[in-house]
């Protein structure tokens, strides 16, 4: 049963990552800094929006608009943080 919850906890934290290089590639278009005309570039964005889209879209219909700032990555990286530390105080020892 451990292996299940380093799996889980392994996945959240890929997760975390996708979602900070998500941001970081995003920031890294709206200043110019990567062009999409580049199809390397393009594809790496079409997979970054295609894998964290799903996720951050519902987060998205609650949160207030804040002209172009996106708080969804912060505020799913939180949950996820959350869920990582819950899974590993409070079930895992329980299994023990």
């Amino acid at each position: 049963m451990y292996a299940f919850f380093w799996l889980i906890d392994t996945v959240l934290e890929l997760i975390i990552w996708l979602l900070i290089i998500a941001a970081v590639f995003s920031i890294l278009l709206a200043f110019n800094v990567l062009d999409t005309r580049n199809r390397f570039v393009w594809t790496v964005g079409d997979f970054l929006h295609r894998a964290t889209e799903p996720l951050l879209a519902p987060i998205r219909r609650f949160l207030p608009t804040l002209g172009g700032i996106d708080l969804s990555p912060l505020v799913l990286i939180l949950l996820l943080q959350f869920l990582r530390i819950f899974l590993a105080t409070t079930i895992a020892p329980a299994l023990r």
